[in-house]
This record gives structure tokens, C-alpha cells and sequence, in this order.
């Protein structure tokens, strides 16, 4: 069966056929005889056929007979033992609020400026043999 147009929705697809279009749900299996054309979104994506374009999952899992053409960013990926994946791995990764928080309001360090002497000339750096 061929289906062309974008799929989205909650809950769980097991791809038998080919999908032209970008599939959005929460979880999708493409089994042996199934094939993606087109983007993959979910939280969870299982590969077991083929898919010609990117995934964007937390958790990813390709099987051996499987064949992956395109980029696949994740938060966990696994890989068995004979499966084709051709792209890029990346890294999904997920900024806290807290560190965001952190980064943006920390305050930015002040110059480092020699200090004066009583007599007001700057005070001259060790030589060498003294610092031994």
C-alpha cells in the first residue's frame, strides 16, 4: 500500500507499506516490509525497513536488516549489528530551565587591572631569580 501526504497525530504507527510524507506521532515502528519517504517525529522510533530521510527522536533503534538514509537526531541511539545507516548522527539535546537560568544572569568578570603603590606608580613584576 502507498500512502502519499504527511501523517500526525498521538499515540502509535506500524508502517507495513510506503509513506510518502513526513510522519508525527508519538511512536513509529517501520517494519520489514515498510518504507518512510520523508521526515520522521516522535519521542520513540524503531526501524526495521527503510527510511529515505531525517529522524528527530529521544530514542532511536535500528535493527540489522534495516536502511537509514538520512541525518537522525536523538537523545539515545542503538544500532545492531548489520543494520545501513548513512547521515549524521546528532546529539538532541535539551537546555534546562535552570542552567539557561544560570548562564543568563551570571555576572560578566571584571577587567584585571594592576594595582597601584602608595606612590602612585604601578608596582613592577618579580624578575625571574626572585620568583625561584
Amino acid at each position: 500500500m502507498l500512502l502519499e501526504g504527511d501523517i500526525s497525530g498521538g499515540g502509535e504507527i506500524q508502517v507495513e507499506g510506503t509513506i510518502k510524507g513526513d510522519v508525527r506521532v508519538e511512536h513509529v515502528t517501520v517494519g520489514d516490509g515498510g518504507a518512510v519517504e520523508g521526515g520522521i517525529y516522535a519521542e520513540i522510533v524503531e526501524v526495521r525497513g527503510k527510511v529515505s530521510g531525517s529522524i528527530t527522536a529521544k530514542q532511536v533503534r535500528l535493527y540489522g536488516a534495516c536502511h537509514v538514509d538520512g541525518d537522525i537526531t536523538h537523545e539515545q541511539l542503538a544500532m545492531e549489528t548489520g543494520a545501513f545507516f548513512q547521515g549524521r548522527s546528532l546529539r538532541l539535546q535539551r537546555p534546562t530551565t535552570a542552567a539557561a537560568t544560570t548562564v543568563a544572569t551570571a555576572p560578566k568578570p571584571e577587567p584585571i587591572t594592576p594595582r597601584e603603590s602608595a606612590n602612585g606608580t604601578a608596582p613592577k613584576p618579580a624578575s625571574p631569580a626572585a620568583q625561584a
